[in-house]
């Protein structure tokens, strides 16, 4: 081969490896990139399967305590009307704990045990309430069985709150408990949730015959809005009501914030910046500019005044701004604020219907909050019913097992936007505490509420 002919032959041999060094870049690149994304795509779908199994574990736990909170109610109903009611509503909670529990991907004997107790309960409840219906009381026997259940659900509801703890410091996570060649999934969880598996494991047994606001807190909606009383007024004259309601020596700024039509209530919203650099925001309605709802942003550090001195400002406010005769009933405190819910009281009867919430601070007993909208819709002087069932009567009705504490007579709303005049019953059984309420024209079982009572609150179920 000639010296030019080996030249040639060199340099197309450099080009062939040129070639073959950019395809080889290209394609490394090319790799690269389909990695990433293939990652990428791999991270989305981990993420989604993650807040699926989140949403499915979160809305479990809701519904076991709903379960929990129905069997207890369940305990105490002496009517089968009621009974049945309460019953069926254990149905309907558990069945959806159940569908909830199947979208968890964990295989485990203890979660096969939950999805049988759930069904049992489901199934058994169904039967009650079926006898219930047709107008049948429950057996001994039925009652013991559902004690056993009531037992068996606050176990379970505990030990799912402390796996959530698990999962919300770490200690466990999807990835693992997805993972098919791991230790069981109790050995996965901290000592408490495992020993608690363990128990419930032990503990569970089949049943062969086979959950903050306070009480009426979501009070009626009335289209007649008998508390809005007066003319319609303007802006401005809001504005003015706003001013005064606040203080004008506190305000700094107001601005308003338009004319809110979509809610329960037309009203003018204002955003005020306080002299204390906090803001408030308030609603005044249009129809007589009453305050509908106020809230201020002000943290609190220190919590300086009991909560029967709470209450004391909270009345004491209500007073001053025009509303009287209202009872404290039920609260709750959460980072130094206490949230106080009072009813209105007419010659002697609590008229739940007739609700204002207030927020008091725990540093000076400082008004952080009004909500006004249960009183608004629903407020007036009642023409109280004849009492044809007295509070003996009520009482031979009562289960006999209630421990009574105290009885009152009460106006509770229903859900069909009525209202109802009962006996309010207080009692404790095997120490938990209920209300219930019985009508005071036929002696109707209408209500039962569980009192749960907190380190920070009273609440109801």
């Amino acid at each position: 081969m000639s010296e030019i002919g080996k030249k040639l032959e060199k340099w197309e041999s450099k080009i062939k490896n040129k070639n073959l060094v950019s395809i080889i870049v290209v394609l490394s690149v090319a790799f690269i990139i389909l990695g990433i994304y293939t990652y990428s795509q791999n991270k989305k779908y981990e993420q989604a399967s993650h807040n699926a199994y989140n949403m499915a574990f979160f809305q479990l736990i809701e519904y076991v305590q709903n379960v929990e909170t129905y069997l207890a109610k369940s305990l105490i109903s002496s009517s089968s009307e009621q009974g049945a009611e309460t019953l069926t509503n254990i149905w309907r909670e558990a069945n959806l704990a159940s569908a909830y529990l199947s979208q968890i991907p964990i295989e485990s004997n203890e979660l096969e045990k939950t999805a049988k107790f759930l069904n049992q309960v489901s199934d058994y409840s169904y039967s009650l309430s079926r006898k219930n219906i047709k107008g049948e009381d429950l057996s001994e026997e039925d009652l013991e069985n559902l004690e056993e259940l009531h037992v068996y659900s606050i176990d379970l509801e505990n030990i799912l709150n402390q796996l959530s703890v698990d999962m919300n410091d770490g200690r466990i996570n999807w990835d693992d408990l997805t993972k098919k060649q791991i230790f069981p999934f109790a050995q996965q969880v901290s000592n408490i949730s495992k020993d608690s598996f363990s128990n419930l494991e032990e503990n569970f047994h089949e049943y062969s015959g086979l959950i903050y606001d306070g009480a009426f807190s979501e009070h009626m909606t009335s289209s007649e809005k008998k508390g809005l009383t007066g003319k319609n007024i303007t802006e401005e004259e809001a504005k003015e009501v706003a001013r005064k309601f606040i203080g004008e020596d506190k305000i700094q700024d107001i601005v308003s914030n338009g004319k809110s039509e979509n809610g329960n209530i037309d009203s003018f919203a204002f955003l005020v910046t306080l002299n204390n650099n906090t803001t408030c925001y308030i609603a005044i309605s249009e129809k007589g500019g009453h305050v509908v709802f106020m809230d201020s942003d002000r943290e609190v550090f220190s919590e300086n005044i009991s909560q029967e001195e709470a209450d004391k400002k909270g009345k004491e406010f209500l007073d001053k701004n025009g509303f009287d005769n209202m009872k404290e009933t039920y609260y709750l405190k959460q980072n130094g604020i206490v949230t106080i819910n009072y009813a209105y009281l007419q010659d002697g009867v609590t008229i739940y219907p007739d609700l204002i919430k207030l927020k008091v601070a725990l540093d000076n007993g400082e008004i952080l909050g009004i909500e006004t909208t249960g009183y608004l819709n629903s407020h007036e002087e009642r023409e109280l019913k004849e009492i044809k069932v007295s509070k003996e009567e009520a009482r031979k009705n009562l289960n006999k097992n209630l421990e009574i504490k105290s009885e009152n007579l009460a106006i509770i709303p229903t859900k069909w936007q009525t209202e109802i005049e009962c006996w309010e019953f207080k009692g404790k059984i095997d120490d938990m505490d209920f209300l219930v309420y019985v009508n005071v024209e036929d002696g109707t079982e209408e209500d039962i509420l569980l009192i749960v009572n907190t380190p920070n609150g009273t609440l109801t179920h």
